[in-house]
């Protein structure tokens, strides 16, 4: 789901991202993860609910994405 802008959400991104600024940024709010992209931050993001950004997170965790 979009979410609005300017909802005062409070990003962050991975400490091991690169300093090129091709990367995710995440904010956590009680019932949802918002995921926007870091070189546009005034841009749409996602929201996904906490169930399923857990099971995504446990997927690249088991390397479910991993390329053969």
């Amino acid at each position: 789901m979009l979410a609005p802008e300017g909802d005062g959400l409070r990003w962050r991104k991975s400490s091991r991202s690169a300093a090129n600024g091709a990367c995710v940024e995440i904010a956590e709010t009680s019932d949802s993860i918002a995921v926007r992209d870091s070189k546009d931050p005034q841009g749409p993001h996602l929201r996904f609910g906490v169930a399923a950004w857990q099971t995504f997170i446990s997927s690249v965790r088991a390397g479910a994405f991993d390329r053969p």
